[in-house]
């Protein structure tokens, strides 16, 4: 088991953050001008919604992470599958606002998050005989995705776009 005490911890929860704040930048200005355009079904949550929930989610995988990497003995040990995992899901939860957002592709969009949905599930999967807590922390983020896949394909499919 590795401890490095808080400056690692935080440094964990951070990272994900770091793709939130990029994500947010990219799409403030296309909410107001692209999305604000579309036909959305009824059950879209208001704006205030993603941000807080996006905020705890990633506050919360960052955290899983950390627990991962501290009882899993790092890149060294048990972590490095559930390690890669974690960051090819990481990578995939960032490419998704480009993609819908910046390119104006729900098709491809919606190709990543049902990809990211795999990748999430590997990692509550490989987190669990690390440590459980870490792959409950990664639940309500396979929810909340799986909830943006659904509103996702609603845009795609009721908008016809690519």
């Amino acid at each position: 088991m590795l401890d490095a005490g808080l400056p690692i911890t935080a440094l964990h929860m951070v990272i994900p953050h770091i793709g939130g704040i990029a994500a947010a930048i990219i799409t403030r200005p296309e909410i107001y001008r692209w999305y604000k355009s579309l036909k959305k079904p009824k059950w879209h949550p208001p704006k205030w919604v993603f941000r807080t929930a996006w905020g705890l989610l990633y506050t919360e995988m960052g955290y899983a992470s950390y627990l991962i990497w501290r009882d899993g003995g790092g890149f060294g040990g048990h972590a490095r599958l559930p390690l890669m995992l974690y960051g090819t899901q990481l990578a995939l939860n960032w490419a998704w606002t480009p993609l819908f957002f910046g390119a104006h592709c729900p098709g491809m969009a919606f190709v990543d998050i049902t990809i990211l949905m795999g990748f999430i599930s590997g990692c509550i999967y490989t987190f669990w005989s690390i440590n459980r807590y870490a792959s409950y922390f990664m639940i309500p983020y396979l929810a909340w995705v799986t909830f943006g896949s659904a509103l996702n394909f609603r845009v795609w499919r009721d908008n016809r776009m690519k």
